[in-house]
Protein backbone atom coordinates (compact mmCIF):
# COMPACT_ATOMS: atom_id res chain seq x y z
CA UNK A 1 0.00 0.00 0.00
CA UNK A 2 2.92 2.85 0.65
CA UNK A 3 4.55 1.90 -2.46
CA UNK A 4 1.09 2.39 -4.45
CA UNK A 5 0.70 5.71 -2.20
CA UNK A 6 4.46 6.85 -3.11
CA UNK A 7 3.74 5.93 -6.93
CA UNK A 8 0.28 8.01 -7.08
CA UNK A 9 2.06 10.65 -5.29
CA UNK A 10 5.35 10.73 -7.79
CA UNK A 11 2.12 10.78 -10.82
CA UNK A 12 0.77 14.09 -9.31
CA UNK A 13 3.88 15.15 -8.61
CA UNK A 14 5.22 14.93 -11.81
CA UNK A 15 1.88 16.01 -14.10
CA UNK A 16 2.01 19.58 -12.05
CA UNK A 17 5.58 20.14 -12.63
CA UNK A 18 4.68 20.21 -15.78
CA UNK A 19 1.29 22.37 -15.82
CA UNK A 20 3.31 24.76 -13.86
CA UNK A 21 5.97 24.65 -16.65
CA UNK A 22 9.25 23.43 -14.09
CA UNK A 23 9.76 20.60 -16.44
CA UNK A 24 8.88 19.75 -20.13
CA UNK A 25 7.38 16.42 -20.92
CA UNK A 26 10.12 14.56 -22.43
CA UNK A 27 12.22 15.71 -19.27
CA UNK A 28 9.55 14.59 -16.76
CA UNK A 29 9.70 11.03 -19.11
CA UNK A 30 13.57 10.98 -18.75
CA UNK A 31 13.51 11.22 -15.23
CA UNK A 32 10.32 8.48 -14.90
CA UNK A 33 12.84 6.29 -16.44
CA UNK A 34 15.91 7.10 -14.13
CA UNK A 35 13.58 6.24 -11.73
CA UNK A 36 12.61 3.26 -12.75
CA UNK A 37 16.31 2.37 -13.33
CA UNK A 38 17.24 3.21 -9.86
CA UNK A 39 14.71 1.59 -8.13
CA UNK A 40 16.48 -1.78 -7.23
CA UNK A 41 19.51 -0.52 -6.29
CA UNK A 42 18.31 2.49 -4.70
CA UNK A 43 15.04 3.44 -4.52
CA UNK A 44 14.56 7.83 -4.66
CA UNK A 45 11.30 9.68 -4.98
CA UNK A 46 10.30 11.46 -8.00
CA UNK A 47 10.91 14.74 -6.50
CA UNK A 48 14.33 14.18 -4.75
CA UNK A 49 15.53 12.79 -8.38
CA UNK A 50 14.35 16.04 -10.36
CA UNK A 51 15.90 18.13 -8.10
CA UNK A 52 19.20 15.98 -8.17
CA UNK A 53 18.86 16.45 -12.16
CA UNK A 54 18.65 19.87 -12.01
CA UNK A 55 15.41 19.86 -13.64
CA UNK A 56 13.52 21.87 -10.35
CA UNK A 57 14.87 23.76 -7.67
CA UNK A 58 14.94 22.64 -3.70
CA UNK A 59 12.10 25.55 -3.16
CA UNK A 60 10.25 25.01 -6.06
CA UNK A 61 9.89 21.34 -4.91
CA UNK A 62 8.61 22.39 -1.75
CA UNK A 63 5.99 24.86 -3.52
CA UNK A 64 4.80 21.72 -5.59
CA UNK A 65 4.67 19.74 -2.37
CA UNK A 66 2.75 22.53 -0.57
CA UNK A 67 0.55 22.82 -4.21
CA UNK A 68 -0.10 19.21 -3.72
CA UNK A 69 -1.45 19.38 -0.38
CA UNK A 70 -3.47 22.10 -1.07
CA UNK A 71 -4.79 19.88 -3.69
CA UNK A 72 -5.48 16.93 -1.58
CA UNK A 73 -7.44 18.94 0.96
CA UNK A 74 -9.51 20.57 -1.19
CA UNK A 75 -10.46 17.62 -2.88
CA UNK A 76 -12.18 16.76 0.48
CA UNK A 77 -13.82 20.02 1.88
CA UNK A 78 -15.87 21.29 -1.26
CA UNK A 79 -18.79 19.14 -0.68
CA UNK A 80 -20.42 18.01 -4.20
CA UNK A 81 -17.25 18.68 -6.22
CA UNK A 82 -14.45 15.84 -7.01
CA UNK A 83 -11.21 17.71 -7.47
CA UNK A 84 -9.40 16.37 -10.85
CA UNK A 85 -6.59 18.11 -11.27
CA UNK A 86 -5.02 22.20 -11.11
CA UNK A 87 -5.39 24.31 -14.41
CA UNK A 88 -3.77 27.35 -13.03
CA UNK A 89 -2.84 29.71 -10.67
CA UNK A 90 -3.90 33.48 -10.30
CA UNK A 91 -2.39 36.07 -8.11
CA UNK A 92 -4.81 35.69 -5.32
CA UNK A 93 -6.67 32.33 -6.32
CA UNK A 94 -6.07 28.56 -7.42
CA UNK A 95 -8.49 27.22 -10.28
CA UNK A 96 -9.01 23.34 -10.66
CA UNK A 97 -10.89 21.02 -13.01
CA UNK A 98 -13.77 19.31 -10.79
CA UNK A 99 -16.50 17.37 -11.36
CA UNK A 100 -20.03 17.99 -10.25
CA UNK A 101 -21.31 15.05 -8.91
CA UNK A 102 -24.88 16.03 -8.83
CA UNK A 103 -25.01 16.61 -13.00
CA UNK A 104 -21.88 14.93 -13.74
CA UNK A 105 -19.97 17.82 -15.61
CA UNK A 106 -16.67 19.21 -15.51
CA UNK A 107 -16.23 22.31 -13.73
CA UNK A 108 -13.46 24.85 -12.99
CA UNK A 109 -13.02 25.45 -9.35
CA UNK A 110 -11.91 28.82 -8.35
CA UNK A 111 -10.14 28.59 -4.80
CA UNK A 112 -9.30 30.95 -2.94
CA UNK A 113 -6.05 30.12 -0.68
CA UNK A 114 -5.67 29.88 3.10
CA UNK A 115 -3.35 32.48 3.56
CA UNK A 116 -5.99 34.91 2.22
CA UNK A 117 -8.99 34.00 4.13
CA UNK A 118 -7.69 35.77 7.00
CA UNK A 119 -8.07 38.98 4.96
CA UNK A 120 -11.52 40.67 4.72
CA UNK A 121 -10.79 42.29 1.79
CA UNK A 122 -9.63 39.32 -0.18
CA UNK A 123 -12.73 37.89 0.82
CA UNK A 124 -14.81 40.36 -0.01
CA UNK A 125 -13.83 40.37 -3.70
CA UNK A 126 -13.47 36.80 -3.69
CA UNK A 127 -17.49 37.17 -3.97
CA UNK A 128 -18.06 39.95 -5.16
CA UNK A 129 -16.62 38.39 -8.46
CA UNK A 130 -18.63 35.45 -7.99
CA UNK A 131 -22.16 37.63 -7.72
CA UNK A 132 -20.87 39.59 -10.76
CA UNK A 133 -20.56 36.49 -12.97
CA UNK A 134 -23.87 34.98 -11.87
CA UNK A 135 -25.65 38.35 -13.20
CA UNK A 136 -24.30 37.50 -17.15
CA UNK A 137 -26.07 34.58 -19.01
CA UNK A 138 -24.37 35.24 -22.37
CA UNK A 139 -22.32 32.48 -24.74
CA UNK A 140 -19.10 34.55 -24.76
CA UNK A 141 -18.96 35.11 -21.33
CA UNK A 142 -17.97 32.37 -18.87
CA UNK A 143 -20.93 31.03 -16.54
CA UNK A 144 -20.89 30.99 -12.72
CA UNK A 145 -22.32 27.56 -11.28
CA UNK A 146 -22.08 28.13 -7.63
CA UNK A 147 -19.79 30.20 -4.53
CA UNK A 148 -19.67 28.95 -1.03
CA UNK A 149 -17.43 28.09 1.73
CA UNK A 150 -16.55 24.64 3.25
CA UNK A 151 -13.87 23.86 5.52
CA UNK A 152 -12.45 26.87 5.67
CA UNK A 153 -12.23 27.15 1.84
CA UNK A 154 -13.89 29.95 -0.23
CA UNK A 155 -14.38 28.32 -3.64
CA UNK A 156 -16.14 29.81 -6.90
CA UNK A 157 -17.29 27.00 -9.47
CA UNK A 158 -17.91 28.29 -13.20
CA UNK A 159 -18.38 26.59 -16.24
CA UNK A 160 -15.12 24.90 -17.67
CA UNK A 161 -13.77 25.75 -21.06
CA UNK A 162 -11.48 23.38 -22.70
CA UNK A 163 -9.58 25.43 -24.90
CA UNK A 164 -6.67 27.95 -24.71
CA UNK A 165 -6.45 31.32 -23.98
CA UNK A 166 -5.48 34.40 -26.16
CA UNK A 167 -2.23 34.85 -24.22
CA UNK A 168 -0.94 31.25 -24.75
CA UNK A 169 -1.20 31.84 -28.59
CA UNK A 170 0.40 35.31 -28.39
CA UNK A 171 3.15 33.99 -25.87
CA UNK A 172 3.81 31.59 -28.55
CA UNK A 173 4.75 34.40 -30.53
CA UNK A 174 1.57 34.37 -32.97
CA UNK A 175 0.14 37.17 -34.95
CA UNK A 176 -2.71 37.49 -35.97
CA UNK A 177 -4.42 37.94 -39.40
CA UNK A 178 -6.84 40.89 -39.39
CA UNK A 179 -9.84 38.84 -40.21
CA UNK A 180 -8.95 35.99 -37.28
CA UNK A 181 -8.22 39.27 -34.88
CA UNK A 182 -11.90 40.81 -35.80
CA UNK A 183 -13.65 37.50 -35.32
CA UNK A 184 -12.06 37.00 -31.93
CA UNK A 185 -12.48 40.94 -30.64
CA UNK A 186 -16.25 41.08 -32.27
CA UNK A 187 -17.09 37.95 -29.52
CA UNK A 188 -15.28 39.88 -27.06
CA UNK A 189 -17.33 42.65 -27.72
CA UNK A 190 -20.91 41.52 -27.35
CA UNK A 191 -19.82 40.14 -24.39
CA UNK A 192 -18.26 43.17 -22.97
CA UNK A 193 -21.75 44.59 -24.22
CA UNK A 194 -23.81 42.71 -22.45
CA UNK A 195 -22.17 43.07 -19.05
CA UNK A 196 -22.34 46.86 -19.76
CA UNK A 197 -25.92 46.44 -20.20
CA UNK A 198 -25.50 45.20 -16.58
CA UNK A 199 -24.30 48.11 -15.21
CA UNK A 200 -20.64 46.16 -14.73
CA UNK A 201 -17.39 47.42 -16.07
CA UNK A 202 -15.41 44.18 -16.57
CA UNK A 203 -12.11 46.52 -15.86
CA UNK A 204 -9.14 43.62 -16.88
CA UNK A 205 -9.56 43.13 -20.85
CA UNK A 206 -6.56 41.47 -21.60
CA UNK A 207 -5.74 37.74 -23.45
CA UNK A 208 -5.01 36.21 -20.42
CA UNK A 209 -8.49 36.80 -19.68
CA UNK A 210 -10.20 35.52 -23.01
CA UNK A 211 -10.65 31.52 -23.61
CA UNK A 212 -10.79 30.05 -26.98
CA UNK A 213 -12.57 26.57 -27.05
CA UNK A 214 -11.76 24.09 -29.59
CA UNK A 215 -14.76 24.97 -31.89
CA UNK A 216 -13.67 28.51 -31.86
CA UNK A 217 -16.29 30.03 -29.33
CA UNK A 218 -14.57 33.07 -27.32
CA UNK A 219 -15.34 33.60 -24.09
CA UNK A 220 -14.46 36.50 -21.87
CA UNK A 221 -13.29 35.49 -18.23
CA UNK A 222 -12.61 36.18 -14.31
CA UNK A 223 -14.59 39.18 -13.16
CA UNK A 224 -12.46 39.40 -10.34
CA UNK A 225 -11.97 43.33 -10.74
CA UNK A 226 -15.62 44.37 -11.84
CA UNK A 227 -17.45 46.67 -10.92
CA UNK A 228 -20.89 47.92 -11.06
CA UNK A 229 -21.09 51.62 -12.37
CA UNK A 230 -23.48 52.45 -9.45
CA UNK A 231 -21.30 51.07 -6.62
CA UNK A 232 -20.10 54.56 -5.82
CA UNK A 233 -19.20 53.28 -1.81
CA UNK A 234 -16.73 50.64 -4.20
CA UNK A 235 -15.84 53.68 -6.09
CA UNK A 236 -14.88 56.05 -3.11
CA UNK A 237 -12.60 52.94 -1.75
CA UNK A 238 -10.70 52.76 -5.07
CA UNK A 239 -10.48 56.30 -5.71
CA UNK A 240 -6.49 57.49 -6.25
CA UNK A 241 -5.20 53.33 -7.37
CA UNK A 242 -4.82 51.73 -10.07
CA UNK A 243 -6.78 48.84 -10.42
CA UNK A 244 -5.94 46.32 -13.60
CA UNK A 245 -3.14 45.07 -15.75
CA UNK A 246 -0.51 47.77 -16.51
CA UNK A 247 -0.08 46.28 -20.26
CA UNK A 248 -4.04 46.73 -21.57
CA UNK A 249 -4.61 49.32 -18.58
CA UNK A 250 -6.71 52.33 -19.40
CA UNK A 251 -5.63 56.08 -18.94
CA UNK A 252 -8.32 56.73 -16.52
CA UNK A 253 -8.04 53.97 -14.54
CA UNK A 254 -4.53 54.68 -13.85
CA UNK A 255 -5.18 58.13 -12.51
CA UNK A 256 -7.86 56.13 -10.08
CA UNK A 257 -10.78 58.37 -11.25
CA UNK A 258 -14.32 57.22 -9.58
CA UNK A 259 -15.88 57.80 -12.62
CA UNK A 260 -14.93 54.63 -14.99
CA UNK A 261 -17.28 53.14 -17.34
CA UNK A 262 -17.36 51.11 -19.98
CA UNK A 263 -15.36 53.15 -22.10
CA UNK A 264 -12.14 51.96 -19.91
CA UNK A 265 -13.44 47.96 -21.11
CA UNK A 266 -13.01 49.25 -24.99
CA UNK A 267 -9.59 50.94 -24.11
CA UNK A 268 -8.17 47.46 -22.90
CA UNK A 269 -9.92 45.15 -25.83
CA UNK A 270 -8.30 47.93 -28.62
CA UNK A 271 -4.93 47.01 -26.58
CA UNK A 272 -5.63 43.79 -26.86
CA UNK A 273 -6.59 44.40 -30.48
CA UNK A 274 -3.15 45.84 -31.23
CA UNK A 275 -1.54 43.05 -29.62
CA UNK A 276 -2.83 40.85 -31.64
CA UNK A 277 -2.46 41.96 -34.95
CA UNK A 278 1.03 43.79 -34.17
CA UNK A 279 2.92 41.05 -31.64
CA UNK A 280 3.50 43.25 -29.55
CA UNK A 281 1.89 45.10 -26.35
CA UNK A 282 1.16 48.77 -27.18
CA UNK A 283 3.92 50.17 -24.53
CA UNK A 284 6.67 48.61 -23.36
CA UNK A 285 8.80 49.04 -20.94
CA UNK A 286 10.90 46.83 -17.97
CA UNK A 287 8.98 48.57 -15.07
CA UNK A 288 5.32 48.17 -14.84
CA UNK A 289 5.12 52.06 -13.50
CA UNK A 290 6.94 53.12 -16.53
CA UNK A 291 4.08 51.53 -19.00
CA UNK A 292 1.44 52.90 -17.71
CA UNK A 293 3.28 56.58 -17.46
CA UNK A 294 3.65 55.77 -21.64
CA UNK A 295 -0.09 54.86 -21.43
CA UNK A 296 -0.58 58.37 -19.95
CA UNK A 297 1.45 60.50 -21.78
CA UNK A 298 3.75 58.86 -24.92
CA UNK A 299 1.98 59.07 -28.32
CA UNK A 300 0.62 55.40 -29.57
CA UNK A 301 2.77 53.79 -32.83
CA UNK A 302 -0.55 53.33 -35.16
CA UNK A 303 -0.88 49.50 -35.77
CA UNK A 304 -0.25 49.67 -39.46
CA UNK A 305 3.00 51.47 -38.73
CA UNK A 306 4.29 48.21 -37.32
CA UNK A 307 2.37 45.54 -39.46
CA UNK A 308 1.88 46.94 -43.29
CA UNK A 309 -0.31 44.56 -44.34
CA UNK A 310 -2.49 45.95 -41.96
CA UNK A 311 -5.72 48.34 -43.29
CA UNK A 312 -6.08 51.79 -42.51
CA UNK A 313 -9.26 51.05 -41.19
CA UNK A 314 -8.61 48.36 -39.11
CA UNK A 315 -5.49 50.77 -37.83
CA UNK A 316 -7.99 54.04 -37.57
CA UNK A 317 -10.63 51.76 -35.30
CA UNK A 318 -7.39 50.68 -32.89
CA UNK A 319 -6.38 54.02 -32.20
CA UNK A 320 -9.52 55.41 -31.53
CA UNK A 321 -10.59 52.76 -29.07
CA UNK A 322 -7.01 53.32 -27.38
CA UNK A 323 -7.33 57.06 -27.12
CA UNK A 324 -6.13 58.64 -24.03
CA UNK A 325 -8.89 60.86 -23.49
CA UNK A 326 -12.05 58.68 -23.05
CA UNK A 327 -14.43 61.10 -24.40
CA UNK A 328 -12.39 60.71 -27.94
CA UNK A 329 -13.28 56.91 -27.57
CA UNK A 330 -15.69 55.07 -28.89
CA UNK A 331 -19.35 56.03 -27.17
CA UNK A 332 -19.82 52.06 -26.36
CA UNK A 333 -19.76 48.86 -27.12
CA UNK A 334 -22.51 49.37 -29.56
CA UNK A 335 -21.29 51.82 -31.38
CA UNK A 336 -17.83 50.22 -31.76
CA UNK A 337 -19.56 46.96 -33.05
CA UNK A 338 -20.87 48.81 -35.91
CA UNK A 339 -17.26 49.72 -36.96
CA UNK A 340 -16.46 46.38 -36.40
CA UNK A 341 -18.66 44.33 -38.24
CA UNK A 342 -17.76 46.61 -40.97
CA UNK A 343 -14.73 46.00 -41.07
CA UNK A 344 -15.68 42.09 -41.50
CA UNK A 345 -17.23 43.55 -44.17
CA UNK A 346 -14.76 45.17 -46.06
CA UNK A 347 -16.51 48.46 -45.67
CA UNK A 348 -15.29 51.56 -44.22
CA UNK A 349 -15.47 51.98 -40.34
CA UNK A 350 -17.75 55.18 -40.34
CA UNK A 351 -17.81 55.94 -36.40
CA UNK A 352 -13.45 56.32 -36.68
CA UNK A 353 -13.89 58.44 -39.33
CA UNK A 354 -16.17 61.10 -37.83
CA UNK A 355 -13.57 60.82 -34.74
CA UNK A 356 -10.52 61.09 -36.60
CA UNK A 357 -8.99 64.60 -38.22
CA UNK A 358 -7.96 63.85 -41.20
CA UNK A 359 -6.61 67.00 -42.08
CA UNK A 360 -4.37 67.11 -39.07
CA UNK A 361 -3.08 63.07 -39.48
CA UNK A 362 -2.81 64.44 -43.58
CA UNK A 363 0.20 66.96 -42.28
CA UNK A 364 1.50 65.06 -39.72
CA UNK A 365 2.32 62.11 -42.30
CA UNK A 366 3.91 65.09 -44.52
CA UNK A 367 5.99 66.17 -41.35
CA UNK A 368 4.90 69.50 -40.01
CA UNK A 369 4.05 70.15 -36.80
CA UNK A 370 0.91 70.47 -35.49
CA UNK A 371 0.66 72.11 -31.83
CA UNK A 372 -1.82 72.37 -29.35
CA UNK A 373 -4.10 75.58 -28.71
CA UNK A 374 -2.02 76.03 -25.89
CA UNK A 375 1.20 75.57 -27.63
CA UNK A 376 -0.02 78.34 -30.59
CA UNK A 377 -0.72 80.94 -27.44
CA UNK A 378 2.50 80.25 -25.75
CA UNK A 379 4.07 81.04 -29.24
CA UNK A 380 1.93 84.14 -29.69
CA UNK A 381 3.03 85.56 -26.67
CA UNK A 382 6.71 84.64 -27.26
CA UNK A 383 6.55 86.33 -30.56
CA UNK A 384 5.01 89.37 -29.05
CA UNK A 385 7.82 89.48 -26.48
CA UNK A 386 10.32 88.93 -29.02
CA UNK A 387 9.17 92.38 -31.30
CA UNK A 388 8.18 94.06 -28.00
CA UNK A 389 12.41 94.16 -27.83
CA UNK A 390 12.98 94.85 -31.33
CA UNK A 391 11.09 97.94 -31.09
CA UNK A 392 12.94 98.79 -27.89
CA UNK A 393 16.54 97.95 -29.34
CA UNK A 394 15.48 100.28 -32.31
CA UNK A 395 14.25 103.39 -30.11
CA UNK A 396 17.65 102.91 -28.82
CA UNK A 397 19.70 102.86 -31.65
CA UNK A 398 17.50 105.79 -33.05
CA UNK A 399 17.79 107.60 -30.26
CA UNK A 400 21.40 107.57 -30.26
CA UNK A 401 21.68 108.60 -33.68
CA UNK A 402 19.52 111.62 -33.34
CA UNK A 403 21.64 112.90 -30.17
CA UNK A 404 24.81 112.37 -32.71
CA UNK A 405 22.52 114.43 -35.01
CA UNK A 406 22.48 117.54 -32.93
CA UNK A 407 25.90 117.41 -30.87
CA UNK A 408 27.67 117.19 -34.92
CA UNK A 409 25.44 120.73 -35.66
CA UNK A 410 25.91 122.31 -32.51
CA UNK A 411 29.63 121.29 -33.19
CA UNK A 412 29.12 123.41 -36.82
CA UNK A 413 27.36 126.19 -35.56
CA UNK A 414 30.46 127.10 -33.10
CA UNK A 415 32.60 127.47 -35.86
Amino acid sequence: MAATNETNYDTIFGKVAVEQGLCTREELSRSIEEMKTRQKARPIPLKDLMVELGLITDSQAERLRSSIKEIKVATHQIPGYKILGKLGAGAMAIVYEGRQLSLDRTVAIKVLPKRFTENPEYVSRFYKEGRAAAKLNHPNIVQAIDVGEAGGYHYFVMEYVKGKTLYDDLAAGKVFSETEALDIIIQVAHALAHAHGKGLVHRDVKPKNIMMTEVGIVKLADMGLARETTDVEAAKNEAGKAYGTPYYIAPEQIRGEMDIDGRADIYGLGATFYHMVTGRVPFMADDPSEVMRKHLKEQLIPPDHINASLSAGTSEVIEIMMAKRKEDRYNDVKELLEDLDALRAGQTPLQAHKRFDVTQLGKLEDGEVIESEEEQEDYHEETISHYRIIIVILSVVAGISLLGAVVLLISLMSK
